[in-house]
């Protein structure tokens, strides 16, 4: 188990490598993990190119602020993905320009924004539902979330990302390194849906099966 300094040192690293690889500008996106006694969370109105471990925002389990910078207005909805997901142990919201322009163009589907068009995609991050436009910070979001979450454990699947519609995705992993990659796999895909002209034909369910079969691929 990482310890808060790693954690807080993990936070600002992932932070730097998406802003500098344009997965995020100016103070827009955030990034928070799950501690043994609360949540670590960028402060609002953060760069996270430039963010500092000791000003990270620290709120305890029930959200009460501890010590750092304001927690960034979006804390909410990330303790309700922790709350409904026990293996999420780092949560990751980006503006990610292809996704937010797919959303702006139009989805796959509201239940799949992407088809499973690589199995990379099927493999590492599998169905991604679009969330319903929301204001940054309402609450309704961090609820839609939550129910997306156990909708899919209903039907014997996991959620690994989530789309807000025209402001971003928000992804969860076990540690940050790991929800940086799938992150960067959900934008990569949206990058290749949009550019490729014609649209390719998603994977046959044979393909899919293989996919589950060999690597429990969670589409």
């Amino acid at each position: 188990m990482a310890t808060e300094t790693q954690l807080r040192e993990d936070i600002c690293r992932v932070g730097r490598s998406l802003f500098e690889r344009g997965y995020v500008h100016a103070t827009a996106g955030n990034i928070s993990v799950r501690t043994d006694d609360g949540f670590l969370i960028t402060p609002t109105d953060a760069c996270l190119g430039f963010l500092e471990p000791q000003r990270l925002a620290k709120v305890s389990a029930s959200g009460e602020p501890l010590s750092g910078d304001r927690a960034s207005k979006t804390l909410a909805l990330h303790r309700r993905i922790y709350a409904a997901d026990a293996q999420a142990r780092c949560v990751i919201h980006t503006h990610s320009t292809h996704l937010v322009a797919l959303t702006l163009a139009g989805v796959w589907s509201e239940e799949a924004i992407l088809p499973p068009i690589t199995p990379y995609f099927v493999m590492k991050v599998g169905r991604v539902p679009l969330v319903p436009y929301h204001r940054p910070g309402d609450p309704a979001a961090a609820a839609l979330v939550a129910e997306a979450i156990e909708q899919a454990r209903r039907r014997g699947a996991r959620l690994s990302a989530v789309m807000l519609d025209r402001l971003g995705p928000n992804v969860w992993a076990a540690t940050p390194a790991s929800a940086m990659a799938l992150l960067e796999e959900l934008e990569e895909t949206a990058r290749l849906w949009l550019l490729a002209n014609p649209k390719p034909a998603p994977l046959d369910e044979a393909a899919l099966e293989e996919l589950r079969q060999a690597f429990g691929a969670p589409w």
